[in-house]
């Protein structure tokens, strides 16, 4: 029973990596206050199960497929956010979670709304089908390996450089020449990207969806991880999603009415992130101040 429970929460561990981590690229070494992150992973969540379950694209092709879309949205929001900076833009792509968080709620024909998605099945490819969560613990270690790798390399690449010149010094990088805002388009766009794997990956593994998976409540938990773990670290978005993710887990073991136990967790995050802040404005390994 705890070896089940503990795969479980393994997978999750994964997944919420590799989200954390893609936040981290457009927050940490861009620069850009995206609030609007869990709304990518939805979109990649619903994508991927419309994809499969109605239209009978194959697992691999929808999960690229959602990735793909959710980077659409992601130069979308970064275009008509592009003359904001800072808490305006903050609440320009909070308002963004929300429009999307209304659409998953009111477009029932695609969406049914409320009534969320049952019965989405497992990946298979190429002829393989997983059947259970051993097999899929090992699935999302892969990806979410494969996912993170790539992102550090670009973060260390010349390109990474240049998001962190735009995070640094937008006006002075303008100054000699760059187009800041491929920079941050492209920086939105690959963030987007893996949130939208990520959030394949959460759909295909719990099996039903609904608009409540993406609300102001998961903005808070990946905000709490990537500011824990550190602006601008990978590392620390890997360590701190351990942390987030585990610790809350122990009220589990107590004897604590289900009712009081889904506002504890949130109290234990507000509670993590506020000690943080005020200990260590850096995070656990962040390289750069929490302005």
């Amino acid at each position: 029973m705890i070896e089940a429970y503990l795969i479980h929460l393994l997978i999750l561990v994964g997944i919420y990596s590799v989200l954390a981590v893609s936040l981290n690229l457009a927050l940490g070494n861009t620069g850009l206050m995206n609030m609007g992150h869990i709304a990518f992973f939805g979109i990649g969540a619903y994508t991927s199960v419309i994809f499969t379950k109605d239209l009978g694209v194959p697992f691999f092709a929808a999960f690229l497929i959602a990735g793909l879309l959710t980077s659409v949205f992601g130069f979308i929001l970064v275009y008509a956010t592009r003359k904001l900076r800072g808490d305006y833009l903050a609440l320009a792509t909070l308002g963004f979670s929300f429009v999307i968080y209304s659409l998953m709620l009111n477009w029932s024909s695609v969406t049914r709304g409320p009534l969320g998605i049952p019965g989405i099945s497992k990946p298979c490819f190429f002829g393989l089908c997983i059947a259970n969560n051993l097999q899929y613990l090992i699935f999302v270690l892969i990806i979410s390996a494969i996912s993170i790798a790539i992102m550090y390399i670009i973060v260390n690449s010349s390109f990474g450089k240049l998001l962190a010149a735009t995070r640094d010094d937008d006006i002075g990088l303008r100054a000699l020449g760059k187009n800041t805002f491929m920079l941050k388009s492209k920086a939105l766009m690959i963030s987007a990207f893996f949130a939208g794997i990520a959030g394949s990956l959460f759909a295909h593994y719990i099996t039903y969806i609904d608009p409540s998976s993406f609300m102001l409540s998961e903005v808070i938990l990946i905000f709490t991880i990537v500011i824990v773990g550190g602006i601008a670290s990978i590392k620390g978005s890997i360590v701190s999603t351990f942390l987030i993710i585990l610790i809350p887990e122990l009220l589990r073991f107590l004897n604590i009415p289900s009712s009081v136990l889904g506002p504890a967790r949130q109290i234990i995050y507000a509670l993590i992130l506020l000690v943080i802040v005020l200990w260590r404005p850096k995070g656990l390994f962040g390289k750069i101040d929490l302005e």
